[in-house]
C-alpha cells in the first residue's frame, strides 16, 4: 500500500501533504524532526490519509492535493478538523 496523507501543524495551523509507503513511520519522522519541511512546525497531527494499491495513483493524488484547486477542496472536505486544530493554538 501507498499512502497520501495530510498533517496539520499545531503551531501555525498549516497543512502539509505528503506521500509514503509506510504511514506510521513517516508520521513519526515528521514529529521527531527528521523532515526538514516540517521540522519547525512541530507538533503535527495526522488528520487525513488515503490508501492506494498503485504508487503512481498515489503520487498523482499527492500532486493534485498540493495544487491550489486540490488544496482548497481538501480544506473544504476537512473543514471541521482543520478549523478545530488551526484555531486551537492561536491565542
Amino acid at each position: 500500500m501507498d499512502y497520501v496523507y495530510v498533517l496539520i501543524s499545531q503551531v501555525d495551523g498549516k497543512l502539509y501533504i505528503g506521500y509514503t509507503p509506510d504511514l506510521k513511520s513517516r508520521v513519526k519522522k515528521h514529529n521527531s524532526g527528521y523532515v526538514i519541511a516540517t521540522r519547525n512546525r512541530r507538533p503535527l497531527k495526522l488528520i487525513y490519509y488515503e490508501a492506494y494499491i498503485n504508487r503512481i495513483d498515489a503520487k498523482k493524488r499527492e500532486y493534485f492535493l498540493k495544487g491550489g484547486k486540490g488544496h482548497n477542496q481538501l480544506k473544504v472536505q476537512l473543514e471541521n478538523s482543520y478549523h478545530q486544530i488551526r484555531y486551537k493554538h492561536r491565542y
